[in-house]
């Protein structure tokens, strides 16, 4: 289906992301497209929740974004509360989630309108939790020192059930991770983790993270968590600089929630969901973090390569003990017929 509405989001301290900006004003132009740009930095010091943003922008059935990692997931909040398709481009340095360069921007944009493009579609998560998430008046300017106003607290969704200790479901959706940090920097947060309803262990960390495939290679890689495909859907959860001797991280099947109950005698806790502050918990409290309904759709030129992003971020065949041997040799020859026992295997297309 060709693009009607393009939601534009664009790191503004950057002078390439400036100038992308106004070659996609200029293709939109070009292809009568209508093209909003959107702010979600919130200068007024009056930010929006995404379904605010995406209908502030008349509903944009796609969004592009210009900069970072941290610049497309401004974005994919936006995308996914209208089912928008996400274009990032990539002005980073060692992002997983933008991929067009920006030299490709034209291209990409011809791609989607004409219905070439791929639709690459992520998990994400949501929540519930024992009670509207809110910051604390008194604590906001402490919490915000530095970074710009927050986003509202998450509004509570229609679907909540009301008693039988279910919480109340928010709206809110993580491409990468919700977290649950201390907020005093001299006391950890003691908190109970339960898989699938059942208690797994108590913990007294820095922090707990529960995060997508996606976001396997943000926050919870940083402390040590593993590497998991972005095509796949599963829940990881990471103790971050846990006092106790299980400090492994665990990966839950995609319909395993993850529960986390600030302890009696803990201290208060934020809740993060994609590094945006959305709450603080007391002693008592607590979230659960599930699967959602919604997923993001990513918009590729071609299909991603992700374990080769994952080696050249990470420089991984620089290891000096094997430099004599030189480059690697192919592995399942794709320039030859795809045996029958790999048919449907994810393979690097023909010659490369």
């Amino acid at each position: 289906m060709p693009v009607r509405r393009i939601g534009l989001v664009v790191h503004q301290g950057r002078e390439t992301a400036r100038d992308a900006a106004a070659a996609v004003h200029a293709w939109s132009e070009a292809h009568d497209v209508r093209c909003t740009e959107i702010d979600v930095w919130g200068k007024d010091h009056h930010r929006r929740a995404g379904r605010e943003e995406a209908e502030a922008a008349g509903n944009p059935d796609l969004v592009v974004t210009l900069g970072g990692d941290g610049t497309f997931l401004r974005g994919a909040r936006i995308a996914v509360k209208s089912g928008a398709e996400v274009l990032g481009v990539d002005l980073g340095k060692v992002g997983f989630l933008t991929e067009v360069p920006a030299s490709d921007i034209g291209e990409a944009l011809d791609a989607v309108h004409e219905g070439r493009a791929i639709v690459e579609e992520r998990m994400t998560l949501t929540m519930r939790a024992s009670r509207p998430l809110d910051i604390p008046e008194e604590m906001e300017a402490l919490l915000r020192y530095g970074r710009g106003p927050a986003l509202p607290p998450p509004q509570v969704r229609p679907e909540t059930t009301e008693g039988g200790g279910w919480g109340c479901a928010l709206d809110v959706t993580a491409l990468n991770d919700v977290v649950l940090e201390k907020l005093a920097r001299d006391r950890q947060v003691g908190v109970g983790v339960y898989l699938a309803g059942r208690l797994l262990a108590t913990y007294s960390a820095d922090a707990l993270a529960v995060a997508t495939p996606t976001g396997s290679t943000a926050y919870s890689f940083a402390a040590g968590g593993p590497v998991l495909s972005p095509h796949m859907d599963a829940v990881v959860f990471t103790p971050i600089a846990p006092h106790m001797t299980f400090n492994r991280s665990v990966i839950a099947a995609p319909d395993e929630p993850v529960g986390l109950r600030v302890l009696p005698h803990s201290g208060q806790a934020i809740v993060t969901v994609d590094g945006q502050l959305r709450g603080v918990l007391d002693p008592g409290d607590w979230i659960g973090v599930f699967r959602a309904p919604q997923r993001v759709r990513l918009v590729r030129l071609r299909p991603t390569d992700f374990y080769g992003r994952l080696r050249d971020r990470f420089r991984l065949t620089d290891a000096p003990a094997n430099a004599q041997d030189g480059p690697s040799e192919p592995f399942f020859r794709p320039d030859t017929p795809v045996p029958a026992d790999l048919a449907g295997m994810r393979l690097p297309p023909a010659g490369e």
